[in-house]
């Protein structure tokens, strides 16, 4: 065996090149970390002591096959904690980039974007929209995947970085839950839609019998609002939400058990989805996330052939510039920016913790970021064309022609539908994408929770049975909370729900996440852990990183305070209402708890972190926002298992094979002196 001092120099060398004598255990003299006092050692070993400078340790072996117990016994808790099965990683790096994508191009895209661009004025929402994608959407989504990447950890665990900031992690669980609740009645939706297209004529097309009456005279009013009803209004309010059978908030009435089976359906396939793991539904959106795009083309060719497209389409683009003085505008804006790339929730720091340590998680952000906002663009001529085909037919304006709300996608593009001559088979080809757009976000905001739970309990990853068995319980629980918001009055719920789970709540997060990364971790750090994983780092993606930085230091903060700041004052001012009913006080309470408790779970767990510190209030602070010793660790997925374990192994000399002489200061000077 080497000497001591030798060893601790040799400490790389010998992880490839071990020598014979090393590693070996001795039966009767137990580790110092062990029990036993060592007082079972014969007279005769004695004999001879253990000399640092130059002599071997080789009469203090007595057993050399002893040593794989110590090595049961002592394994190092820095480099690798504990003996559960490797984290999964992506197939390949097109693979993460198309869930990436799917995730979030999804029914915000097609469904939220569009009525927000109709709500606040056409052509003036994208120039609020763009600013805040690339001074808040693109700096925090490289945020969250470079932190994902790094820590190779879930929403939870990789905020050993900063464990003050752990309840940011909580938080974005607790987000996640809400959206998961009612995003999987949209999909229960597209399920019921989907049914019926297989009836021909469609339900809500004019050549079926029942709407003879609608389309005939087209005199058929709502008593409250005066406005001529449509058969695809019709057949969405009544037939798919029945809430023209609830009186609000405090009535939602029997659940409707045609969309309880659609949504039972739809998590039956999302949990059998994600029992896989990973590699399975990389595999899935390869069809999934491109789908959808060959649907929105052929939309948009059949809907600037209908009559009156121009009008909609013209009303799109042109922008009102007074209503850029609204912060509405503004608030929409980035509450879309956060809401279509996934932002805050988890999913995409999941998602990036299965990445290999050296994937370019620049140019991943960019071809993603600005791909889902193009396809929003994209999407928005579709509707829009449709709309003024809408607003052509019915005679009135294009800002009049249709509720905002969730229920534009189900009332214009079905309407749409009904005109393409062969509707039944082009109807089931879009409901058919609606339900892939939504299926893939609900696998990112899915894996956020699992990831996170998976890595704070690490024996459910080894076990296959715990693991379904968490996975079967997570979706029925649910499942169970999702049937209030498919009853009569659910779309009241679904409403409220939508409204406070990414907003205020989502927003502080974020605002978190970018300060405490910024100043707590630190932006130079930050942005040299980047550099550290992309190991030849282009010139351009430098240049980009000086960008970036001035982002996360100034911009993106100011922003979000702006933001909440409108949001606070909005939250104050306005009612919250669908279509012509307005929630009750207790219900706006309601939804304010909703985003308060996201929010509330940074100074919980911050309070915590710093408890669990010594010394005075300063002292625990600054020991709270110091990385773990593990943090780093996450390194040594870029480099071979081999050189893992050896690193491992090289402890074992140093704990395992020194004698009571090396550990009693008189022992030690007696023997010297003799």
């Amino acid at each position: 065996m080497k000497p001591l001092p030798e060893q601790w120099g040799e400490h790389q060398k010998k992880s490839t090149e071990p020598s014979p004598g090393e590693m070996h255990g001795d039966e009767q003299k137990p580790a110092p970390g062990n029990h036993s006092t060592g007082k079972t050692t014969t007279p005769g070993e004695n004999e001879h002591p253990v000399q640092l400078n130059g002599q071997t340790l080789a009469h203090d072996v007595s057993d050399p096959t002893s040593q794989p117990q110590f090595d049961s016994r002592c394994p190092s808790p820095v480099i690798v904690p504990d003996p559960h099965l490797p984290r999964e990683q992506w197939g390949g790096k097109y693979e993460f980039l198309l869930s990436c994508i799917g995730y979030c191009v999804g029914l915000g895209n097609v469904w939220r974007f569009p009525y927000l661009c109709y709500r606040n004025g056409g052509g003036v929402f994208l120039i609020p929209y763009f600013i805040m994608l690339f001074f808040t959407g693109v700096p925090l989504f490289l945020m969250e995947l470079s932190l994902g990447q790094y820590g190779a950890a879930g929403p939870i665990t990789v905020w050993k970085c900063c464990p003050l900031l752990k309840g940011i992690g909580i938080g974005m669980l607790c987000v996640s839950t809400l959206v998961c609740l009612y995003y999987n009645v949209i999909i229960a939706w597209t399920f019921y839609y989907l049914g019926s297209s297989f009836q021909s004529p469609l339900p809500w097309s004019c050549d079926a019998i029942s709407n003879a009456g609608l389309c005939g005279n087209g005199t058929t009013v709502n008593g409250s609002s005066h406005r001529t009803l449509t058969p695809t209004e019709v057949f969405w309010n009544e037939r798919v939400l029945g809430v023209v059978h609830s009186e609000g908030l405090h009535d939602p009435g029997p659940v409707r058990w045609p969309l309880a089976i659609c949504l039972l359906a739809a998590w039956i396939i999302i949990f059998l989805c994600m029992l896989k793991g990973i590699r399975s539904s990389g595999k899935v959106v390869y069809v999934t996330a491109t789908f959808p795009y060959f649907v929105l083309i052929v939309l948009i060719i059949r809907g600037a052939t209908l009559e009156g497209s121009l009008q909609g389409v013209a009303f799109y683009l042109t922008p009102d510039w007074d209503r850029l003085a609204s912060a509405q505008v503004w608030n929409d804006a980035a509450s879309q920016i956060f809401y279509s790339l996934g932002i805050g929730v988890g999913g995409l720091l999941s998602m990036a913790s299965y990445n290999k340590f050296d994937n370019n998680v620049i140019r991943d952000t960019l071809v993603i970021t600005i791909g889902n906002c193009c396809t929003s663009f994209f999407a928005g001529f579709a509707i829009f064309s449709i709309l003024g085909h809408m607003a052509w037919r019915k005679n009135v304006p294009v800002g009049k022609v249709a509720d905002t709300g969730p229920g534009l996608a189900f009332v214009a593009y079905p309407e749409a539908l009904a005109l393409l001559p062969g509707s039944v088979f082009w109807s089931i080809l879009f409901f058919l994408m609606l339900f892939m757009l939504g299926v893939d976000t609900l696998f990112g905001n899915m894996e956020g929770i699992t990831t996170a739970v998976l890595d704070e309990f690490p024996q459910l990853r080894r076990n296959l049975k715990h693991k379904s068995l968490f996975l079967a319980v997570l979706c029925f629980a649910f499942y169970l909370m999702g049937l209030l918001l498919i009853t009569d009055g659910g779309i009241y719920w679904f409403t409220l729900i939508d409204s406070f789970s990414t907003s205020f709540g989502l927003i502080i997060i974020t605002l978190f996440m970018c300060i405490g990364i910024s100043f707590f971790y630190g932006v130079n750090q930050f942005c040299q852990d980047i550099i550290d994983m992309i190991c030849r780092c282009p010139p351009w993606c430098t240049k980009f990183l000086l960008y970036f930085k001035a982002c996360w230091v100034l911009f993106t903060p100011f922003l979000l305070l702006f933001i909440l700041t409108y949001i606070f004052i909005e939250m104050y001012n306005t009612s919250l209402h669908y279509g012509d009913y307005v929630f009750p006080r207790w219900g706006k309470a309601l939804g304010v708890c909703m985003g308060a408790t996201c929010c509330l779970q940074i100074p919980i767990w911050g309070i915590v972190a710093i408890s669990k510190e010594s010394g005075t209030l300063k002292d625990r602070f600054q020991k709270a926002i110091r990385p773990l010793n593990s943090w780093r660790v996450n390194n040594l997925n870029s480099e071979s298992a081999e050189q893992r374990v050896e690193q491992e192994r090289v402890e074992a000399p140093f704990t395992v094979n020194l004698t009571d002489m090396d550990f009693h200061a008189m022992a030690w000077e007696n023997g010297s002196q003799a």
